[in-house]
């Protein structure tokens, strides 16, 4: 068999791997072992097919991983509905106390609420907006 197929199908076995996890690293490895089959074809010697493809894989990602870490923008989790599912939903506050904080129901469960900064108490329906530990931050509605 020849070294082009071989890579060809290291090629192809990264790819379905990619499908398979969904890790788009894969991918960029599969490119390297493209330039691999490429340098085969060209009749380069399996060092340097080794090299063509370390190195244009590496290089892949190690550009993917920059450019993903780049885009991707750290969210504060208090304030992260994907971790908070209860953000945005609304409870009732009956009365505040003097510390500014409330018990309220939600879920089923007695909760300790908190006014958001620059809010005023008053009775009344309240959005979560902010989960700080065991503590709903909410502003009126």
């Amino acid at each position: 068999m020849d070294l082009s197929t071989v890579w060809w199908l290291v090629t192809g076995g990264l790819i379905a791997a990619e499908l398979i996890t969904g890790t788009f690293y894969l991918l960029m490895l599969s490119v390297g072992a493209a330039a691999s089959a490429l340098a085969a074809h060209a009749d380069l010697s399996l060092t340097w097919q080794i090299v063509v493809g370390a190195i244009v894989g590496g290089l892949s990602v190690t550009l993917w991983h920059l450019k993903k870490a780049r885009t991707q923008q750290p969210t504060e989790s208090s304030r992260n509905q994907d971790v908070h599912l209860d953000l945005g939903e609304v409870v009732q506050v009956l009365v505040w106390d003097e510390l500014g904080l409330a018990q309220v129901k939600h879920r089923g469960a007695q909760w300790t609420a908190q006014l958001a900064p620059g809010q005023v108490p008053g009775a009344g329906a309240f959005r979560i907006t902010e989960m700080a530990g065991n503590r709903l931050i909410v502003e009126k509605i």
